[in-house]
């Protein structure tokens, strides 16, 4: 009877353990390790969120791919030499780019390499920061549940940056492609350019006709430089603090990029007013 009672005991605890397994995670940001297979093979954090996952890639420090849960990238880097506004200039946030190095990009021939470490790792909250090979750039990532922020934590001094997205509405850029900003409620054609400082909270949306979602980027300090946007036959091109080729950041700033669930200027608009308040 004891070894019948041991056994029963033995199979409970074993389907328990069974069931445990099959059950969901609690976690809504989970970090993983991995490789890029379409930015060229590169090895990436994988940060998964509600609506997005992301793939931080470990040598250059920037975003080399940020998928929508349909599966679609709304960046396209590839780190193939010489394929320029088709691949190797694509990404998030791409801000530093000959000024003390080239850094936080996705790693392509003219990227210089930095370091990072995994900060914090939670269910709600991941954290990882890079800093240059030079030790004079630092770039912190949070991601959260519903966005992924970047702070420029550390800036080179004497020197200036731009915070971009250079990447695909919907997977490829076409006709069908739009944005708003926070200057105006009207929905522009991807290939209109944008010139200006634009008011608080300053932030842009990207959308295709065929997709329900937006992805959005968010300036959370409010600022008196230009947030350019120009498009190019394979991207965007969207700067905060940049016009031409000049870069007009240098303060630690923080800038969140994400995807909202709508296409509705208004309720885009108070969204980026809630992150930021």
């Amino acid at each position: 009877m004891i070894k019948i009672t041991k056994v029963f005991a033995l199979v409970s605890i074993l389907a328990a353990l069974v069931s445990c397994a099959n059950m969901p995670s609690d976690s809504v940001v989970r970090l993983t390790h991995g490789v890029d297979d379409s930015a060229g093979g590169l090895s990436a954090y994988i940060v998964e969120i509600e609506n997005a996952t992301f793939y931080l890639e470990k040598s250059g420090g920037g975003l080399s791919s940020m998928l929508d849960n349909d599966g679609v990238d709304w960046l396209g880097f590839h780190s193939e030499a010489g394929s320029g506004w088709k691949g190797e200039y694509r990404g998030f946030p791409n801000a530093i780019h000959k000024q003390d190095g080239s850094y936080f990009h996705a790693m392509n021939a003219g990227t210089d390499p930095s370091r990072s470490v995994v900060t914090l790792n939670t269910d709600d909250h991941v954290q990882i920061i890079f800093t240059s090979d030079n030790g004079q750039w630092e770039g912190r990532w949070d991601f959260y549940p519903d966005r992924c922020d970047f702070t420029m934590s550390k800036v080179s001094p004497g020197y200036q940056y731009w915070v971009q997205y250079e990447g695909v509405p919907g997977g490829s850029m076409d006709n069908d492609d739009f944005w708003y900003n926070s200057a105006t409620s009207r929905q522009q054609l991807i290939n209109e350019p944008f010139k200006g400082d634009l008011p608080d909270p300053e932030w842009y949306a990207f959308g295709d006709a065929k997709s329900s979602r937006m992805l959005f980027m968010l300036h959370h300090e409010n600022d008196e430089h230009p947030d350019d946007y120009v498009s190019r036959p394979y991207m965007t091109v969207l700067g905060f603090g940049r016009r031409d080729k000049n870069k007009y950041l240098t303060q630690p700033n923080t800038f969140s990029i994400g995807f909202i669930e709508t296409t509705d200027y208004a309720e885009i608009a108070v969204s980026m007013k809630d992150i930021v308040d």
